[in-house]
């Protein structure tokens, strides 16, 4: 079993999981059968960029651009993806 290496391999979301705006919520959230996940701004903002293929280069890059002069903002996406991938939130794009 190949493990995921968010440094290098592409990834996506989980098709389990569905990202929307839940207006009754206020936030992004994550749908999956037995409930959903309430997601802060910057997580949203992360995971919307990961519908299609993509890695870590190329969502800080993609970040940078969209908030820049972020301080930190390699190494904080590097960690909400080990959590999202703990909690099964994303995997290869190529499972």
């Amino acid at each position: 079993m190949h493990k995921l290496n968010i440094e290098i391999d592409e990834i996506k979301i989980n098709p389990q999981y569905r990202l929307q705006f839940e207006e009754a919520q206020g936030c992004h959230v994550l749908l999956f059968p037995e409930g959903l996940i309430k997601l802060s701004d910057s997580a949203a903002a992360i995971l919307e960029r990961c519908h299609q293929a993509t890695t870590l280069g190329k969502l800080v890059e993609e970040l940078k651009i969209a908030f820049p002069g972020v301080d930190g903002l390699e190494d904080d996406v590097r960690a909400f993806l080990e959590d999202a991938l703990n909690e099964d939130w994303i995997l290869s794009a190529h499972s």
